[in-house]
């Protein structure tokens, strides 16, 4: 299991990087990861033909699950992803330059943000 960091560097120039939280085995054929706190849960839903919002950053640092629906984010180092169903993204460009997302297709796009607790 992973996700994607977005994330401002010292400079403010905002970038993606995979990460890969260690699991451990849990019992029942599974494995977890250690718990990381959160605020709560906000429902959305984008209708994505028409979504587009430029250059801004994350309000708060909040995990961003893709339940349905695509998009592509673009970070000011130039790299641009697309993400789907299933993907998770952390937002953490809360300061900087931000990053660019495009709903991609006709498909709504549902999201669940995950406030983390500071």
């Amino acid at each position: 299991m992973k996700y994607t960091r977005i994330y401002a560097d010292a400079a403010g120039e905002s970038h993606l990087q995979d990460v890969d939280p260690a699991m451990k085995p849990a019992g029942n054929a599974s494995t977890m990861s250690e718990l990381i706190a959160a605020k709560g849960v906000i429902f959305r839903e984008t209708r994505s033909g028409e979504y587009l919002i430029d250059w801004h950053t994350a309000p708060r640092r909040q995990f961003v699950v893709n339940l349905t629906g695509e998009v592509e984010i673009e970070v000011s180092d130039g790299e641009a992803r697309r993400f789907g169903p299933g993907s998770i993204l952390l937002a953490e460009d809360t300061t900087g330059k931000g990053h660019i997302s495009r709903g991609i297709g006709n498909d709504e796009r549902r999201t669940l943000f995950i406030p983390l607790s500071d």
